[in-house]
């Protein structure tokens, strides 16, 4: 795991850095020591479609410091419809590199590395071990199984976001905290019945809100910015535009994050 505690590893800010990261310093939760743990921070994405993007640009944009970008697939026609990382005139590219020519017309400074295959998962756990954060922005369970074992096993705070139809769902998974459940406490293994988008369809919108809010629980993490999800599943109901809040506990019998 990567460590972005030490803020002696980076230089001070630049003026120009100054400027452009103002409205987070005048945060007093984040203040310009917050805004170096960005700068200074690492985090994995995996996924840049519909979450992926809104993450993928917001921690851009945020500062942090270096971005690593994981997906196999390209742009497609269909996906512009809800994937705002991606252009009409990107259509056929890598969504890696698509999504980080749009992350660095915002902010030249990020720094990015493009991982365009599909991982294994000790391709997976290589990775993870090197970052400070993980957010899923995947949809499958297979790949969400994996990372979250992943995850555990490297001591690495995962942020985990779906969306589906009109319905959404964000939780923060941190093996850091000893009271933190897994993914798997939440949904156990071997449960297949994950719908995708490309089968139900989803409302656009609604994968920018819920990427944003992994977004938010990421800048929250990495600047140690008021209170995670950790041990919570925030609900989103699009048609009724309501939240709910789910209390979630760890199951003593998890063999991923109790064994």
């Amino acid at each position: 795991m990567a460590n972005n505690n030490n803020l002696d590893e980076i230089p001070l800010l630049s003026d120009e850095q100054l400027l452009r990261y103002s409205r987070h310093i005048m945060l007093p939760d984040i203040e310009i020591e917050g805004q170096q743990r960005l700068l200074n921070s690492r985090v994995l994405i995996l996924g840049l479609g519909g979450l992926g993007s809104p993450v993928s640009l917001y921690l851009a944009s945020a500062g942090v410091g270096e971005l690593w970008l994981v997906d196999d697939d390209v742009v497609d026609l269909s996906n512009l419809q809800r994937q705002i990382a991606h252009t009409q005139d990107r259509i056929g590219q890598s969504k890696v590199a698509s999504a980080a020519q749009a992350m660095q017309a915002i902010n030249p400074d990020v720094k990015i590395k493009q991982i365009e295959q599909r991982v294994d998962t000790e391709a997976l756990a290589g990775l993870v071990s090197q970052v400070d954060l993980v957010l899923d922005c995947t949809d499958n369970f297979t790949t969400r199984f994996a990372l979250n074992k992943v995850c555990f096993q490297s001591g690495v705070p995962l942020v985990s976001g779906a969306a589906i139809r009109f319905d959404g769902q964000v939780s923060v998974f941190d093996p850091r905290d000893d009271q933190s459940p897994c993914y798997q406490c939440l949904y156990p293994e071997g449960d297949d019945t994950a719908l995708t988008c490309a089968e139900s369809g989803v409302l656009a919108p609604l994968v920018g809100v819920i990427g944003s809010i992994q977004a938010m629980e990421a800048i929250k993490l990495l600047t140690q910015a008021g209170k995670p999800l950790t041990g919570r599943l925030l609900l989103l109901d699009g048609r009724r535009m309501e939240w709910r809040e789910m209390r979630l506990v760890k199951d003593p019998a998890c063999k991923v994050c109790s064994s």
